[in-house]
This record gives structure tokens, sequence and C-alpha cells, in this order.
């Protein structure tokens, strides 16, 4: 695996903590800005939010840019909206902050992958892509628990800093040891790409990326009630079982990227319908103690097995479309993580108990196989009709 993967690894790493710190930041940055803590939580939606938008509007622009000339400039765009918002008074301005951070991020992530893989061959992408989703993960075990420890320490403005001072050497490392884009007449053009990702293959795997994805933050955003409510843990517990969902997402990457590139399906569809029982079996069983910390472990586990490989599919099931799968497949990402936590907020709101976002993610999930094995076998139905013709 080329060293620049590992790098770009890196900034991947710096963004996720930015993306998730605030969980943790909220109260301190409401009480500092003079806003109810409700309203400081719009922060978390803003930069929800760009990168929805951000993936695939800055997936195009980064088609008219050399790769590395587009991955220094996010990022550059990334440091800024974060030096600027530890230095702001004004809520607006921090929220308008956490957009454009939030739209920069998005951009390098969909360049990112396209370039991981790229750089790490045919043979490779699912390795590189969890390289780079691997970045996240770590932010959820790390960078979330430090950046808290920073707040508490010395204010929320420093885990900003912090980000920061972790990006800068990231955006060196790019310029140094990312190549540049193929040439001009190697690179397809906006429409072809377009084309490409509308195929059913590749629209059927980002809605069954987005789906996976919708019921592992379903259940991650509302792991701490459950946990707490449900089954009797302390307070205190909550990072622990926190940083075992983290743990398991990082091994879970691990394993998507030396699988998915050899037997794929190995993995989804084992993986896939284990992860909807799984959910189901934790709703059942999160009164128990033992039952729970265990789930906790496998589910992380296999929710970023199953997601990484799926993120490796939209790249390899649009292969002309280097620039723009990657964008998808961020896009894709991220509609699942704002869609899964209010579909569990509803739920919690009908009054329906703490337990009924793991349901939801177990439902998300089983949508995701049944979307997925429909979408398989009307493929094989066609391929005999034509065999046959």
């Amino acid at each position: 695996m080329p060293f620049a993967v590992y790098l770009l690894g890196l900034a991947v790493f710096a963004q996720g903590t930015s993306e998730f710190m605030l969980s943790g930041l909220l109260p301190d940055v409401a009480g500092d800005l003079g806003v109810s803590v409700p309203a400081a939580g719009a922060l978390t939606s803003a930069f929800a939010v760009g990168m929805i938008v951000g993936a695939p509007v800055m997936g195009i622009l980064g088609m008219r840019w050399p790769r590395r000339r587009a991955l220094a400039a996010f990022l550059a765009a990334f440091i800024v909206a974060h030096a600027v918002g530890a230095v702001t008074t004004d809520f607006g301005v921090l929220l308008a902050t956490r957009f454009l951070g939030a739209v920069a991020d998005a951009g390098f992530l969909a360049v990112g992958l396209a370039t991981a893989t790229a750089m790490a061959g045919p043979k490779a992408e699912g390795r590189a892509a969890s390289v780079l989703l691997g970045g996240i993960t770590l932010a959820c075990v790390v960078g979330v628990p430090v950046g808290a420890l920073l707040g508490q320490w010395w204010g929320w403005r420093s885990a900003f800093w912090a980000v920061v001072l972790v990006s800068l050497p990231a955006v060196l490392a790019v310029l140094r040891s990312v190549p540049d884009s193929p040439r001009e007449e190697e690179t397809p053009g906006i429409r072809r790409e377009w084309a490409a990702l509308r195929r059913p293959r590749p629209l059927m795997t980002l809605l069954v990326a987005a789906l996976v994805n919708g019921g592992t933050f379903c259940a991650f955003t509302y792991l701490a009630p459950v946990v707490t409510h449900v089954g009797g843990f302390g307070e205190g517990w909550v990072p622990v079982v926190l940083a075992l969902f983290g743990l398991g997402s990082f091994a879970g990457v691990t394993i998507g990227g030396r699988v998915s590139d050899a037997r794929p399906m190995a993995l989804l569809v084992p993986g896939g319908l284990a992860l909807a029982v799984g959910w189901a079996l934790f709703a059942l069983t999160a009164g128990n103690a033992a039952a729970a910390l265990a789930l906790v472990l496998v589910q992380g586990t296999l929710s970023f097995a199953v997601g990484s490989t799926l993120v490796a599919q939209v790249l390899r099931t649009a292969p002309e479309a280097p620039h723009l799968s990657g964008a998808a497949a961020t896009c894709a990402f991220n509609v699942g993580a704002a869609a899964g936590p209010l579909l569990g907020g509803l739920t919690l709101g009908a009054g329906l108990g703490y337990r009924s976002p793991l349901g939801v993610s177990a439902l998300l999930v089983a949508a995701a196989c049944a979307t997925g094995g429909t979408a398989y076998a009307v493929r094989r139905i066609r391929q005999h009709t034509q065999a046959l013709a």
C-alpha cells in the first residue's frame, strides 16, 4: 500500500474528529456563546448537511483540478474554517464555519477515495478505502475522547485548534507525496461519469450503503441512553461502551479491507444478515449487561466491515467514474448518518422506549439485505434470459 494512502488517512482522522467531537463540547459551546444546548446542536446538523451537499458539488469541482491540488485546497479550506471557528465569538459565524468545513471535508474525502484507490490499484481498492475509513473510526476511538478532554482542560476552542494542528502536516504531506491526476485524455468527463453512476448496479450499491450506515448511526447515536436506561450501566460506563464500539469499528474496517478485494460477497451476504440479526438481538437483550457489552463490540465490527466493503463496491461497480464514485459514496454514507438518527429519534418521540432505535437499525439493515438480494436476483435473471436469447 503506498505510504501516501496512510497520509490521506491521517487527514481523514482529523476531519472525523471534527465531525464527532462536538458531542462532548456542546454544553461548553452553548454557555460560552450564549445559546441553548438544543440550539448548539444545530452545529452537528450543519456539518451533516455540509457533507451531503459538499460531496457531489466538490466532487465535480475536484474533477477540474489535479488531484494533488484539489486535496490540498480542500484541506486548506478545512483548516481555515476551523481556525475561524476557534476564534469567533458569534454563534452564526461558528455555524457557517461548521457548514463550510464540512463541504471541504466532503470534497477531500470524495477526491481522497478516488486518489487512494487509483494509487493502490484494482487489486487493493478495498484496502485503500478501508485505510481512509479507518481514519474515521480512529477518530471515534481516540480523537473524540481527546477532544473532550481538551475541552475540559482548556475550553472547547482548544479542541478546534487541535484539529488545525493535526491537519497542517497533512497539507504538506499531500503536496509532497500524492501524485497528480492521470493525463487529461485519460480522465472521463462529468456526463460520462454521471452516466456510469446512474446504472442500476451502482445505484443499488449506494442505496444499500446508505441503509446500512443509517442503521449504524441510528444505534450509535442512542447507545448511551440504551446502556444506561435499559442496560443498567452507570454514566461512567458510557465512554467505555463508546470506545468498545469504536474498537469494533476499527477492527471492522481492517477486516473489510483485507477481505473485500478478493471475495466481497463472501463478506457482504453473511455479514449483512448477521448485522440485521445482531441489532434485533441487541434490542431484545439490552437489559442484560454481559450481552449488551458483547453485542456493542460485535455490531461495531460488523457495521464497519460491511460498510467499508460497500464503499469499495461503489468504486468497483463504477470504474468509469473515478472522481464522482468517491463523491457518491461519501454522500450515501452521510445520508445514512443523517437519516438513521432522525428515524431513531422519531421512535423515541413516539414513546416506544430506548430499545426502539435498535429495532430501527435492524429494520434498516434488513431493508438493505432485501434490496441487495432483489437486485442480485434480477441481475441473474436478466443474464440468464440474455444467454437463452
